[in-house]
């Protein structure tokens, strides 16, 4: 049995991977969906199973608790499935400075850490023994991880660890047949901002990339077997400025493009 597994499923770019990927793979018998929201996860199965004649199965709960890494895992012994993609796309941000937000939530960025980092490795572990050679992860990082982001610190640092770890562990995989991709797109219009807040810089929202054409490029460049997927000219700019230029000179260019 052919499966693909989707955390971060009920909304924004896990909920677009929901979309896209029973075209992406053809003969795919089972997209296992996970997030905390049951209802929305429920909508989306009858949504996807009556465009796309997959069956979903769905896992509704917080990957922050061990609870729902147990009951995927056991569906894992029991049906032993061949996973052919897992897309980690659960995550969450908060812009602001750090001392400001940890005054105001001081769980909050922990929390950021826990799910953007250990969730996603946890998850990436668990499916991992069911996935063979043609399988495929895709991490869903950012451009913020290219450099460090004042104001956005913590959650550039957490999608830092996302890039850094995917591109690792691709190596390591490539001997099994299985490829690793983060995907770092710019800003993306979902409900991502609902959570993070926004600083409404024209600039940023000049930025903005639509979802759909964020996860398709996604999927082809994993085809593709590209360790990285970056979406637009701006971030593939982005992207060579994090390489090129000192650190100083881009949080001037920050600051002067945020406003």
């Amino acid at each position: 049995m052919k499966i693909a597994v989707i955390t971060g499923a009920s909304s924004g770019i896990g909920r677009e991977f929901v979309n896209q990927l029973p075209s992406f793979y053809k003969a795919l018998d089972e997209l296992w969906i996970i997030a905390r929201r049951e209802k929305r996860l429920e909508e989306i199965r009858e949504e996807c199973m009556e465009k796309s004649g997959v069956y979903v199965r769905i896992f509704a709960g917080d990957l922050e608790k061990d609870l729902v890494y147990k009951q995927v895992k056991n569906r894992l012994e029991n049906q032993n499935p061949d996973v052919r993609m897992l897309v980690n796309a659960a995550g969450f941000g908060k812009i602001g400075e750090a001392e400001e937000i940890a005054r105001k939530d001081p769980a909050l960025q922990l929390r950021m850490i826990d799910v953007n980092c250990r969730a996603l490795t946890k998850m990436t572990f668990t499916i991992l023994p069911y996935m063979g050679k043609g399988g495929r992860i895709i991490n869903i990082s950012s451009g913020a991880s290219f450099c460090p982001q004042p104001g956005f610190c913590v959650y550039a640092a957490t999608k830092s660890y996302v890039t850094s770890f995917s591109r690792g562990l691709n190596e390591e995989l490539k001997k099994k047949g299985i490829s690793v991709t983060a995907v770092c797109p710019g800003p993306v219009d979902t409900e991502f901002f609902e959570v993070s807040g926004t600083n409404n810089s024209k600039a940023k929202q000049a930025a903005m990339a639509e979802v759909s054409p964020v996860v398709k490029q996604a999927l082809l460049d994993a085809r593709a077997k590209k360790p990285v997927s970056v979406y637009g000219n701006l971030m593939q700019g982005a992207r060579i400025a994090g390489k090129l230029l000192p650190s100083d000179m881009i949080f001037y260019a920050m600051e002067k493009w945020m406003k």
